[in-house]
């Protein structure tokens, strides 16, 4: 059950309805599915300690879910490849734009979700997100896109009830903190 998104002159926009099986979007649109390879998107799952220090217990973290501009639909922030930046970093610009948030970015991906995005021109395509964990140490009430969205800190089980897409779910649910300053850059 992958999550189909419209995209629209003016921006992304997803339907607003419920997901549709993946098995009966791949017979609705074989042709266009197959005609390419998947893109690439980079997410940034971002947390914070409910009380301001670092935990070990998982129940002790809150993660961020923003909604798409256009439908409303709770996802986590994420976009496609920037020019000169590394995946990381695309995540943690992406993070600021939509969310308002800066913290340490981890380098390595935490884990992947795949969803199909329907284009303007009516063609799907298969997207392959790429999620980096970001611990959340700054919080700006104005940004990029402020008033065009609405965020909101919920435990790990809350999020994963939010998000639509099934491998995401899985992730934030099972989610635990990568530890270690090698793995991790700060983006503030």
């Amino acid at each position: 059950m992958l999550g189909v998104m419209k995209s629209s002159k003016k921006g992304t926009k997803s339907d607003a309805g419920p997901a549709r099986p993946l098995l009966k979007q791949l017979a609705e649109r074989p042709q266009q599915l197959f005609s390419g390879a998947f893109r690439q998107q980079y997410g940034a799952l971002c947390f914070r300690y409910r009380n301001g220090g670092p935990r070990t217990d998982h129940s002790e973290i809150e993660i961020l879910v923003v909604t798409t501009r256009d439908s409303g639909r709770w996802i986590i922030p994420k976009g496609w490849p920037m020019k000169k930046k590394k995946p990381h970093e695309a995540a943690a610009i992406e993070a600021w734009e939509e969310a308002g948030v800066r913290g340490a970015v981890s380098k390595q991906p935490v884990g992947r979700y795949t969803y199909l995005k329907e284009l303007d021109n009516g063609d799907v395509a298969p997207c392959i997100v790429d999620i980096f964990q970001i611990e959340v140490e700054h919080t700006q009430d104005r940004f990029r896109e402020t008033g065009q969205r609405r965020l909101d800190w919920v435990s790990p089980d809350e999020a994963a009830r939010r998000v639509r897409e099934l491998e995401l779910k899985s992730l934030l649910v099972d989610f635990r903190p990568r530890q270690g300053k090698q793995a991790r850059k700060s983006m503030a």
